[in-house]
């Protein structure tokens, strides 16, 4: 029995010293790969829903509380502790101004836990950056970590895969039915967003993580990392292309940029410049040749001929002219001021849009594929109400941009301008800025600029602390603990680039309200964090 006993004791000995490391890595994985299937309504007819990793990372923080007690983990710490509880401690005081005095959230039941519900999921979001800092204390357990993470790519680009051309089920969070649970397929012209929310929130968990497959490629001499990280880079760039986010796609670029030129401060600049003209090179190819990406572009840059002439270099082995080859002097006679751009026009096939052939066409903007009708109901006079089919109006915004940016130019971003300006400091609170009006109940919230919502939310403190949090995360992974190995160094330097492409991201999308992408942002920078502190914590 003493041998036994001895074992088990060393087993609980090893528990006690990576119980946070085992919770942090299954987090990293689970959390993004699992789908977000409900478990529980948290407020009736609202889209937020209780999820299995709300549970999960609810019983990791009991375990951090604990461990904390026992003087084995302290958030304080934490380089971020203080200006994370600035932050949460203006949502509060945003929260009471919005309630006293804007009166922009009313003092009722329903309401007031709305905006609870919103503070409380921000501090669960950064729950994950106290974790991982605690909880990575060797070179061993940063390099399981980055090998988790290009698994996770390329697990989600697998999925995906499957998602676009085997109809393998997908659940989102889009509108409120789906937001149920429904497994659904994609149609002909829907975005993947493999394990994800949706397409937007992918492409931004993509632009935070690809940086950690390139910096596997360039700095890491062992042949398998190299080749882990390139299959890593290859599946998830394909992924990124099959999301067709143009914003994502922005930020991945800003993203590989600053990723190189820190690696220059590191690394001989005559390779890095070899490896950053491939990469260029590919993803360009990769770019023009597949998927509906470039088409997104298209909209707002005519990409057509110069997708038709890569097509016709590289992959046409008659080198024929494709029928709808472009000069470059073709190309440039399309060049005209946007007043000058037509409307793309839609042929229907019935209903609303018109019968095929009878030469009935409705116009439609760019990046709408198929005429939805807007059904008006009318009432009689017996109060029996009929829905007639008609029309949809658009702006001149969704003719000209597409009706995915006129969105937040007509409406989504007025509305969070509007929010800060009844509060300068502290803005209209959370779960505000989608209402049009006091007592609405919205079902979901969004301003798709993370920005205009900050400032709309929790006014100019809020911010302020939130996101000077980021930019000292930045500085301090740059400047004020730099690792000591060239591959912890990359670890950070790769955070410090995915954190720049998010921060281009979010003047688009709401990324740091996005569950899954938030959570992994804090969960990196708590793997940031530790990476510079290893060397206190090891001597090999």
């Amino acid at each position: 029995m003493k041998p036994y006993a001895g074992r088990t004791r060393k087993l609980l000995e090893w528990l006690d010293g990576n119980l946070l490391f085992l919770i942090s890595a299954f987090l990293l994985v689970f959390i993004p790969l699992y789908p977000k299937i409900p478990l529980a309504d948290v407020l009736p007819g609202y889209i937020v829903r209780v999820r299995l990793e709300d549970l999960l990372v609810a019983a990791a923080a009991v375990v951090y509380l604990i461990w904390w007690v026992r003087g084995k983990a302290n958030p304080k710490r934490n380089p971020l502790f203080w200006l994370v509880a600035g932050y949460l401690i203006v949502g509060l005081v945003s929260g009471l101004a919005a309630v006293t005095v804007t009166k922009t959230i009313p003092p009722e039941g329903w309401h007031l836990a709305k905006w609870f519900l919103h503070w409380v999921r921000r501090a669960e979001y950064v729950f994950l950056l106290f974790l991982l800092t605690d909880a990575v204390k060797t070179r061993k357990q940063l390099a399981v970590l980055a090998g988790l993470i290009v698994g996770v790519i390329m697990a989600a680009g697998v999925y995906g895969f499957g998602q676009k051309y085997y109809q393998w089920p997908v659940y989102s969070t889009m509108n409120r039915e789906f937001a149920k649970g429904w497994r659904l397929v994609l149609t002909e012209h829907a975005r993947v967003p493999s394990t994800f929310a949706g397409h937007y929130d992918l492409g931004a968990f993509l632009v935070l993580a690809l940086p950690v497959t390139l910096m596997l490629v360039v700095t890491v001499k062992s042949t398998g990392w190299r080749v882990l990280g390139f299959l890593g880079y290859f599946i998830g760039y394909t992924l990124l292309i099959l999301t067709a986010s143009r914003a994502s796609f922005l930020a991945y670029l800003a993203a590989t940029i600053v990723l190189f030129g820190l690696l220059v401060t590191v690394k001989p600049w005559k390779r890095l410049v070899g490896w950053f003209l491939t990469v260029t090179a590919f993803s360009a190819v990769l770019f023009l040749t597949f998927g509906d990406l470039s088409g997104r572009f298209a909209h707002v840059l005519n990409m057509d001929g110069i997708k038709g002439m890569v097509e016709d270099k590289v992959f046409r082995a008659d080198k024929t002219k494709p029928k709808n080859y472009l000069t470059l002097t073709d190309q440039l006679a399309l060049v005209a001021d946007k007043t000058d751009v037509p409307p793309v026009r839609f042929k229907g096939s019935g209903g609303v849009g018109g019968d095929e052939g009878s030469g009935d066409v409705s116009v439609l903007p760019p990046d709408v594929y198929e005429e939805v009708p807007d059904w008006v109901a009318t009432v009689s006079a017996t109060g029996e109400a009929t829905f007639t089919a008609k029309p949809r109006q658009y702006s001149d915004a969704a003719f000209t941009y597409g009706l995915s940016s006129a969105i937040r130019f007509d409406v989504l971003w007025p509305r969070a301008i509007a929010g800060w300006q009844k509060n300068i400091l502290l803005g209209s609170g959370y779960s505000t800025l989608s209402k049009a009006f006091l007592m609405d109940f919205t079902e979901a919230e969004s301003t798709d600029n993370d920005y205009l919502r900050a400032l709309g939310e929790t006014g100019i403190l809020g911010f302020g602390l939130f996101f000077g949090t980021v930019v000292y995360l930045i500085y301090w992974l740059f400047r004020v603990r730099p690792a000591k190995t060239l591959f912890e160094r990359g670890i950070q330097f790769s955070i410090i680039a995915g954190t720049v492409g998010l921060l281009v991201n979010a003047s688009y999308i709401d990324v740091f309200e996005a569950s899954k992408v938030a959570f992994a942002f804090w969960g990196l920078a708590g793997m940031g964090i530790a990476a510079g502190r290893i060397h206190e914590n090891m001597k090999t």
